[in-house]
């Protein structure tokens, strides 16, 4: 077994069957991010001491055929948002700098639960708030296939350890792509899920101590295969503690699904045009996984949209701006308020406009809704480009991606995240191929709400077809060379 590659269901099932110990695993682990994080900075914050004493007690208890959950031995690191017992999380902000939890958020623990052994944190923008990866407290997160370009965010430094082969598991999140586009800039698997099957408590932002749960934003994993994902959503997923006497969580899996054949699949790879044009590399890509899905028996086409880009992208801003809002400084949130800005006025609207938004989300989701009666899924891009090099010195406002020679503003470039993801629906993102440069694009599957369990499955049926599998990255290496 390639300990680099296998998947973190195929470590599990040596470490139970004996064929792996614990200790084995997450010392090659640390061997090979000792040799491989530095140019990397992908994992920022250690507890190797406490992971290996989990180790070698999980190791103990497989000699009694004692297991602690489905998890059972599993190094794995976790993105810093989340908060860990014991173990500094920061989000990326100066002034978290020593915050050390006395709990674990929610997901975490339930990871805990099953076994998991927590042994580092990874790198996240400010308060998660960019689709790059760098802070005033740990610096800049590098892509593994090509250490000029950026690894993308917010989960950026979770994307790239699973890619550089440092970790088979990660705990990410997203609001506006956060899962989605490291995965798609790193070669990954991620999943998105439906919007509040997984608790975000104790999730940074909102601050230490918040018990709110934010509308859109999610906790998924990051993996290196279709079956991780779904282990890693069997766990988390689920009512709050103090929700767990009224209700319980049954995702349907729906028909049992042998194969590709006669499925419905969706794809809008050309529309939003006005919005961003996508990339003739990144096209290619797009084009050669939904081919491989028709030739293998799917029913493969062209569909409109149910919302466009545009119009699905204005919602996503006017709800998702005035989260991001609520954290600011008092004076940063007046200066915005004076600004005459489409972005600032989002951000200080009022309830009542939330409010509309919110209203004009529902009739979207309705529309979603309705599609999905006639597909069983759709394939969509991610980003319009593969990773961009890195662009951290200039305001966000003032980025641009380089799309063909087109100059795209660097929010447009995440519109197909952000306008899927303000409808609640869950997304895979499969990592779909390489571009002639070498660097990976992805994929993303989107499926009606609450769906994602069939969502996994048929995620799983076309990678099979497509013959899309984990590839470590080189690291090092221009993607060029």
């Amino acid at each position: 077994m390639d300990l680099a590659t296998a998947t973190a269901t195929e470590l599990i099932r040596a470490i139970r069957e004996r064929r792996l110990a614990s200790r084995e695993l997450l010392d090659d682990l640390l061997t090979r991010a000792e040799e491989r994080n530095p140019e990397l900075n992908a994992i920022v914050a250690w507890d190797v001491d406490r992971a290996r004493a989990a180790a070698k007690a999980a190791d103990d208890a497989a000699v009694r055929d004692e297991f602690a959950g489905p998890l059972h031995g599993l190094p794995m690191t976790v993105k810093d948002v989340f908060e860990t017992e014991g173990l500094v999380t920061t989000s990326g902000a100066r002034e978290l700098s020593g915050h050390v939890p006395g709990t674990d958020a929610v997901a975490v623990a339930r990871l805990k639960a099953a076994g998991a052994i927590v042994f580092g944190k990874t790198n996240t923008p400010l308060y998660a708030g960019d689709w790059q990866t760098y802070n005033d407290v740990y610096g800049r997160t590098n892509n593994p296939w090509d250490l000029s370009r950026t690894a993308g965010g917010s989960s950026g430094g979770a994307a790239a350890a699973v890619a550089a082969g440092l970790t088979p598991l990660e705990l990410g999140s997203d609001i506006g792509g956060s899962i989605r586009i490291p995965a798609h800039f790193n070669g990954v698997f991620g999943l998105k899920p439906s919007w509040g099957i997984v608790p975000l408590r104790g999730h940074i932002p909102g601050p230490p101590g918040t018990l709110a749960q934010p509308d859109v934003g999610v906790a998924g994993p990051i993996g290196r295969g279709i079956a991780d994902l779904r282990l890693s959503l069997d766990i988390t997923a689920g009512p709050l503690p103090q929700e767990a006497a009224g209700w319980r969580l049954a995702l349907d899996p729906g028909p049992h699904i042998d194969d590709i054949r006669g499925l419905r699949i969706a794809t809008a790879f050309g529309e939003g045009g006005d919005v961003t044009p996508v990339a003739a590399d990144v096209r290619a890509i797009l084009d050669g996984i939904a081919a491989a899905a028709a030739e293998a028996g799917a029913r493969v086409a062209p569909a409109p949209l149910p919302v466009p880009i545009g119009e699905g992208l204005t919602t996503w801003r006017d709800l998702v701006m005035p989260i991001i809002a609520t954290d600011l400084p008092d004076h940063v949130f007046a200066q915005l308020a004076s600004l005459d800005d489409v972005t600032a006025r989002a951000m200080t609207s009022r309830f009542r406009y939330w409010m509309h938004a919110s209203d004009r989300r529902e009739h979207q989701r309705a529309a979603w809704a309705a599609f999905f009666e006639q597909h069983d899924v759709l394939l969509a891009p991610v980003m319009p480009t593969t990773a961009f090099p890195h662009d951290t010195d200039r305001p966000l406002a003032e980025r641009t991606v380089d799309v063909d020679g087109t100059s795209v503003p660097h929010n447009m470039a995440a519109a197909w995240c952000c306008a899927i993801g303000s409808a609640l629906l869950p997304v895979v993102t499969l990592p779909a191929g390489f571009t002639p440069s070498g660097l990976p694009a992805g994929v993303q599957v989107v499926g009606p709400f609450l769906s994602d369990l069939r969502l996994l499955r048929i995620a799983e049926v076309i990678a099979d077809a497509a013959g899309v599998r984990f590839t470590v990255a080189p690291c090092g290496s221009p993607a060029s060379a």
